[in-house]
């Protein structure tokens, strides 16, 4: 009894997991046919349309062996004779819908060559024609012409993109010349109707496309070129549209290897690996079906700047502003006693103490850990019987340099670096320079100095 309970129990918890897993990703197959005048030319030795209709049969029949594919089909310039012809003229004939195969060939059987070629509204439409952008949407034009309403087929394809529906179009050509053809290369993949592998090409990647997935992988290399960098924020543009699509935190899976993306393979894209300072990939083109590697150069080391924790420097929030050697460009203000990574390379570092820290040409290496010691800050207390004007100078190089100016407070305090300071002071009723008082006085971390001023 208990092993019949432990079955039913197995049995019935791999169901309900069988039950949770994301069924696969339909795909949908939409046809474009041509049915212009144009089509009633010959070509070889049959019509245009009669050669477009065998090989639409020859579609069909194959394709229809696998029952997890969907087809449609639109057709245009198929009622309005030309001339004059209508623009309008396209229609989605047969929509997506089950066994409507015998429907879609008796359709393409029953075309007549008519009217005009209105190459971007059909595509435009075709945005339309499918329910949601959440298969493998594909659509396969056959065409024998080129744009006769004056529209634009790239313009038709980017705004099949603005509506979020990504299509992986197929453009079969029959008798069209190199200029023609030539029309078709920002909207899809063409291929030539007298090519005797036009039909197989098609149908191994429309396979390939429905079975295997289109990925990536990006390697962050470091100065060996090898893949070991990691954990850096990554934005995918699209070139053409520029804007961003992804953006992913780049990471090694359990083998240590970059893991692998799933990626819409239309866009060319380039890569932002958000590291300090940014460094970007070549543009890249994915192929459908699938593996790219996309290589980026992002050797790394990482900075820390510190001191320990004091007496006074608990309030102190100081920062760091890392710049490239001989460029004032700021890259990053961090933060004391934090640790972060930056591209190899050669630094200048202002460190906002008082006064402040310049350390120029600090050199970051890879995988090495570059870590700055400055001294503990000690604290000033300034004490005023009233309000005033002044400041603080500390003495380098025999030389008084400005550290800051005192406020009108009659009691202030700063934290400063080690060192030999003069404050010089006034009372602000006091309207002549000879009433300036001035203190000389030093500061040691992690003590506490005083300076008070009277008339």
């Amino acid at each position: 009894m208990r092993h019949l309970l432990f079955l039913i129990l197995f049995f019935s918890l791999a169901f309900a997991n069988a039950q949770k897993r994301p069924s696969p990703k339909a795909t949908r197959i939409l046809f474009i046919f041509d049915a212009s005048k144009s089509m009633i030319a010959k070509h070889q030795n049959t019509s245009r349309m009669d050669g477009a209709k065998e090989l639409f049969y020859k579609f069909i029949d194959s394709l229809s062996r696998d029952k997890s594919l969907q087809f449609a089909l639109r057709m245009y310039g198929h009622t309005v004779k030309y001339p004059p012809g209508d623009c309008k003229d396209s229609k989605l004939i047969v929509p997506f819908s089950p066994n409507n195969l015998a429907l879609i060939k008796q359709k393409v059987s029953e075309a007549k060559p008519t009217g005009i070629t209105p190459i971007e509204h059909s595509m435009t439409e075709a945005a339309n024609d499918f329910k949601d952008n959440k298969t493998n949407n594909i659509v396969i034009l056959i065409t024998d012409g080129i744009e006769e309403c004056g529209g634009d087929p790239c313009k038709a394809r980017q705004k099949l993109m603005e509506k979020g529906i990504v299509f992986k179009p197929f453009i079969i050509g029959i008798g069209l010349s190199p200029e023609q053809i030539k029309t078709f290369e920002c909207v899809g993949t063409f291929y030539d109707y007298d090519n005797s592998s036009t039909f197989s090409n098609i149908s191994n990647i429309i396979q390939q496309q429905k079975l295997n997935k289109t990925t990536a992988q990006v390697n962050l290399l470091d100065n060996t070129s090898k893949p070991k960098e990691s954990n850096v924020n990554m934005t995918f543009y699209d070139v053409n549209r520029k804007e961003y699509k992804y953006n992913l935190i780049h990471t090694l899976n359990y083998q240590e290897n970059p893991d692998t993306l799933l990626l819409d393979d239309y866009p060319t894209y380039k890569v932002i690996a958000h590291t300090i300072p940014e460094t970007e990939s070549k543009e890249i083109k994915l192929s459908t079906g699938k593996h790219t590697i996309i290589p980026i150069d992002a050797p790394q080391g990482s900075l820390t700047v510190k001191r320990s924790e004091g007496a006074y420097n608990f309030n102190e929030k100081v920062k760091c502003i890392v710049r490239r050697a001989n460029d004032m460009t700021t890259l990053n203000v961090q933060p004391l006693n934090t640790t972060e990574k930056y591209i190899t390379g050669n630094y200048d570092l202002e460190i906002l103490t008082l006064p402040r820290i310049q350390i120029n040409q600090s050199t970051i290496e890879q995988s090495k850990l570059k870590s700055i010691d400055i001294p503990n800050a000690g604290i000033l207390q300034v004490r005023c019987l009233e309000a005033g004007d002044g400041s603080i100078l500390v003495k380098r190089n025999g030389k008084l340099e400005w550290v800051c100016n005192l406020t009108s407070q009659t009691q202030q305090t700063f934290f400063l670096q080690p060192g030999n300071y003069i404050a010089v002071w006034r009372a602000k009723a006091l309207r002549g320079s000879i009433y300036t008082v001035e203190r000389k006085f030093s500061i040691s971390s992690d003590n506490q100095s005083t300076v008070e001023f009277y008339k």
